[in-house]
């Protein structure tokens, strides 16, 4: 009997799964592997323009829409939350909500996705680096939450409920190019803008992330999916989701030289071989 391939990957908020890896997930997916979604958050603290919220009672509705939308093109398979509420970015009052994901308890949260671990038996499981992207305390939170679950999944004595212990193949983080995010931080330091208040609300500080790296352990060029994940990215229109969209030759010759992503292999240890493909040595 052939095991079927399955793809689990763990992420903070809607739209992490589609402006991260999501043409990764894509590609993947259009070749007939599982791909499923656990998202810790509805990201109810979320910035959203006027006008966006007619129709919908909360922002957490507006993103688990939006979210369900984008998986739908992606070729998600299932998607599931753990019920956490977002924290907000560092040192925002919503880091001490008491349903906040950053304030939960490593082991629960880590207990909640050994669940999904088991009843997916995924030989791969994807999730954010050790900094999460970008500092963020959700991502970081699940990160190490998913790190833990990753190695706890085969232990029965580790929240031994509903499903029988799984223990995984493979373990990624996706990682930033940090070389191209260097030549980004040079372009606005050239227009004047300041690389350390980056974003919407200029609390990103590009600066600090160029400095920290991972090893860079497998590259998946997309470019099959690469639309796609364009597509995708649109239905998060809440958090400028649309503005990745770009069409005629312009947005061909972006999707071509950009659609790659790259992983640090957490689990097993990696040489210095670069892979392109996450099954790679799974028989």
């Amino acid at each position: 009997m052939v095991e079927k391939r399955v793809i689990l990957v763990v992420l903070a908020h809607p739209d992490d799964e589609t402006f991260g890896m999501g043409g990764t997930l894509a590609l993947y997916a259009q070749q007939g592997i599982e791909v499923n979604l656990v998202c810790a958050t509805r990201g109810e603290v979320g910035d959203v323009p006027e006008g966006m919220m007619e129709g919908y009672a909360s922002v957490a509705e507006l993103r688990e829409h939006e979210l369900l939308e984008a998986t739908k093109i992606l070729g998600l398979k299932n998607v599931d939350f753990l019920g956490y509420r977002d924290s907000g970015m560092p040192g925002s009052p919503d880091n001490k909500h008491p349903q906040a994901l950053a304030a939960a308890p490593l082991d629960e949260v880590a207990g909640k996705v050994v669940q999904y671990i088991r009843k997916y038996r995924p030989q791969v499981v994807l999730t954010f680096d050790p900094i999460g992207g970008y500092h963020h305390p959700d991502h970081i939170a699940i990160q190490r939450a998913t790190e833990k679950a990753f190695y706890k999944a085969g232990d029965g004595s580790f929240f031994p409920e509903n499903y029988p212990p799984f223990f995984p193949k493979k373990l990624y983080f996706h990682t930033m190019p940090k070389g191209l995010l260097r030549f980004g931080i040079f372009l606005m330091k050239l227009i004047g803008r300041d690389p350390h208040k980056f974003g919407r609300n200029g609390d990103i500080d590009l600066v600090v992330i160029a400095k920290e790296s991972f090893p860079v352990n497998a590259v998946i060029h997309y470019l099959p999916a690469a639309e796609v994940r364009e597509h995708a990215a649109a239905q998060h229109a809440s958090q400028g989701g649309t503005q990745i969209t770009s069409g005629g030759i312009i947005g061909q010759i972006r999707r071509t030289l950009n659609a790659r992503d790259q992983f640090m292999r957490a689990y097993p240890p990696a040489d210095k071989h670069v892979e392109k493909d996450l099954f790679e040595g799974i028989e």
